[in-house]
């Protein structure tokens, strides 16, 4: 492989990834104890989490594992805390406060066309334009 690098299968380049985060696999095959095969064979049957893998895996590794294990418990209780939110609301009282939301959200736009009805429609006996700028409204 000289400039070009060969595009090797998406499993291959993730077995590539987590063999990479685990060095003593390659020990292991160095010491020809395992071949890349069966290590492939078995990452792609049982998975990266499976427990075979543990005594291959550094700190670092660990770490990472309980980070996202973490994070996920987080996700878990953001999801009960708002299904037990949502559990709590009273429809009746969401729906009146709908309601006055919808009736101000009316009057407002009542008042709006008031003041666009009561504009002067301009083209009186005034020397100027009503529009120093120019502006014209499509």
């Amino acid at each position: 492989m000289t400039e070009t690098k060969r595009d090797l299968h998406p499993s291959v380049e993730e077995f590539k990834e987590f063999v990479k985060q685990r060095p003593k696999l390659i020990e292991e095959v160095r010491a020809q104890k395992k071949t890349w095969k069966e290590l492939y064979e078995d990452w792609y049957l049982f998975g990266a989490n499976d427990e075979m893998w543990a005594p291959y895996q550094t700190e670092q590794v660990e770490t990472a594992e309980a980070e996202a294990t973490e994070a996920d418990g987080e996700k878990k209780d953001f999801l009960a805390t708002v299904l037990t939110s949502l559990k709590n609301i009273d429809l009746n009282q969401m729906q009146d406060h709908i309601t006055n939301v919808n009736s101000a959200i009316t009057n407002i736009q009542q008042v709006l066309q008031q003041f666009q009805s009561s504009k002067p429609s301009g083209g009186g006996g005034s020397s100027g334009p009503s529009h120093p700028f120019g502006f014209r409204k499509d």
